[in-house]
């Protein structure tokens, strides 16, 4: 392929819950091409897996799809990062795949993200109380890895003895790319109970050996029962770790190179965890000030801010300079996101997945699918459409209060933050025999409100507990939808910026890359040249949309008591 291009095209991949994706872009963050290639997925119960080959082969397609539509070659790529989601890879000693599955097939050797299998083993890790888990809200998610861990070391010893090295999906697309096993700060310090500040402590220190693997504690991982990592000093889970953005080994190896379609030695970045991608490609999407700002006072701006990272499920990113421990909520992470700045990270396990199944199970949705696809326009698109007619016909004061009937509590798949309850279960009140569009449609409402409920239940509680946000940036799949926006906007009463570029995380991956090729001179920097604005919303003004919100706000929290009530209640019946 020839081409007139620059090489000072940068190249982000992400890899999803259900595709991989590849975008490129030019120096003024501007995407030039991009594609995507499916993901094989297995789902058993509480158990979910992928296969690392698979992904792999759906990341090459996707580059080389993503370079032919840009119109152009490897030789034009001055450099590639690469975010994913933070799911668990297995691999033996010669890279081959280990499986992680009861069905013993070795393909399946990623347990996903999403996976709950290991819920028992995350109550009995955080029953130890470790002083780590004060940098993880308090308790280990069964979503992290080492209740993951535990649980393939419990269940399937022979796994376990066969794994040479275990990976976040996003450090394992790096070293398949380089061949470097330095992971990224992001993935050991959010998922693995890695100690980020401990580690530059020591490199401050200039003690070398200290700063082999030095922010593991080895009291941790021995209570757990999982002393044997500590063996090596920790060379199955990561004695090297870096910034996001830092260069790799000597940038692609030749076998990589020639299945990506680009040329040996590219720079190749850190990686990311793909919501916090996400987070460097959004945050500094704010209108160019006339006057220039100092360094201080844009590091107090950028604390003001949150990310929402709205996909499958929803990330909710926030720094600051100093730790902040927020009960409930993942951090303070060390240098997780932006080197050198504090991470607080709540999260909702399902936003998208949630709307999907409300949509889907549905009576009327085949009705409304056939309707949308012979409009032309998605199946949101038009519930969208049907609640503004609705609210015409029925004459209420606006579309909001059309779910005055309905409360929705939306932890199906159970609280991430700020409860941090991952038995906690969905709730729907209001329900009647109807069975039409419209009935979908104020469900549908409902179920967007209480995921915009549960995001004003974050906030709230981060800034209880020291934080000063007054900001939001979305980025997503469903940030493409105007409504879901807006309902956040009124609810939380925030603006919500939306960035210029829709495919935030995959600027963000590109944005690493970026960085690694020293195009620029840090991973802020770069933020600043390659993020910009686009669309903005505002809260409503009208004092009613407010007291609406107010008052199904507290049936909102009031749902969850209720459902611990019910907990206990039932409890005692069995006990």
């Amino acid at each position: 392929m020839t081409s007139s291009v620059s090489n000072s095209l940068y190249l982000g991949i992400d890899v999803g819950t259900g595709s991989a994706r590849a975008g490129i872009f030019d120096e003024h963050g501007n995407l030039l091409g991009s594609a995507s290639s499916p993901l094989q997925i297995w789902k058993e119960g509480d158990c979910i897996e992928q296969s690392s080959t698979d992904i792999w082969h759906a990341v090459c397609a996707a580059t080389r799809g993503a370079c032919k539509l840009a119109n152009v070659s490897g030789e034009n790529i001055a450099s590639v990062g690469f975010a994913a989601t933070c799911s668990l890879v297995a691999v033996g000693a010669d890279d081959s795949p280990v499986t992680v599955s009861w069905s013993g097939d070795a393909r399946r050797n990623v347990i996903v993200w999403m996976d709950h299998r290991a819920v028992e083993q995350a109550e009995r890790i955080n029953a130890y109380n470790s002083p780590v888990l004060q940098y993880a809200g308090g308790a280990l998610s069964p979503e992290m890895e080492p209740p993951k861990l535990l649980w393939v070391k419990e269940n399937l010893p022979e796994s376990w003895a066969m794994a040479f090295r275990w990976m976040d999906l996003t450090d394992w697309l790096t070293y398949r790319a380089t061949e470097d096993d330095t992971r990224s700060l992001c993935t050991t310090v959010c998922k693995w109970t890695y100690l980020g500040h401990a580690h530059m402590q020591q490199m401050n220190s200039r003690d070398s050996e200290a700063m082999d693997a030095c922010g593991w504690d080895d009291v941790f991982w021995e209570e757990i029962g999982l002393g044997d990592l500590v063996e090596g000093r920790y060379t199955k889970i990561g004695r090297s770790m870096a910034f996001p953005g830092h260069p790799l080994g000597t940038g692609l190896t030749e076998r990589a190179a020639k299945e990506l379609g680009l040329m040996e030695g590219t720079p190749v970045g850190t990686s990311l965890i793909d919501a916090h991608a996400g987070g460097i490609g959004v945050i500094e999407s704010v209108p160019l000030p006339n006057i220039k700002f100092k360094e201080e006072e844009e590091l107090e701006a950028l604390c003001h801010r949150m990310v929402l990272v709205c996909g499958t499920s929803t990330c909710h990113m926030a720094i600051s300079q100093k730790k902040v421990f927020i009960p409930g909520v993942w951090g303070p992470f060390w240098s997780a996101m932006v080197p050198e700045l504090w991470l607080t990270e709540g999260g909702q396990s399902a936003t998208g997945a949630l709307l999907d199944h409300m949509v889907e199970n549905h009576a009327a949705a085949p009705i409304l699918a056939n309707r949308a696809a012979s409009q032309n326009v998605s199946l949101y698109e038009l519930l969208n459409r049907t609640l503004e007619t609705m609210a015409h016909d029925l004459q209420v004061p606006f579309v909001a209060s059309l779910s005055k009937d309905l409360h929705v509590l939306p932890d199906f798949h159970g609280n991430r933050s700020p409860v941090a309850d991952p038995k906690a279960k969905g709730t729907i009140s209001g329900l009647t025999l109807d069975t039409n569009d419209k009935s979908l449609a104020i469900l549908y409402l409902a179920t967007v409100q209480s995921i915009a409920y549960g995001t004003r239940h974050i906030i709230e509680h981060c800034n209880s507990h020291g934080h000063k946000i007054d900001t939001l940036f979305a980025c997503g799949g469903l940030s493409k939808n105007s409504l879901y926006v807006q309902e956040h906007a009124d609810i939380i009463g925030c603006p919500v910026i939306l960035p210029r570029e829709k495919e935030s995380v995959l600027l963000g991956a590109a944005i690493l890359g970026a960085v690694s090729a020293k195009k620029y001179a840090t991973l802020h920097d770069a933020m600043k040249a390659l993020n910009a604005p686009g669309q903005v919303f505002q809260p409503s003004q009208d004092p009613k949309v407010k007291k609406y919100h107010d008052a199904k706000y507290r049936i909102f929290r009031a749902l969850y008591e209720q459902q611990l009530s019910y907990r206990a209640i039932i409890s005692d019946a069995l006990s």
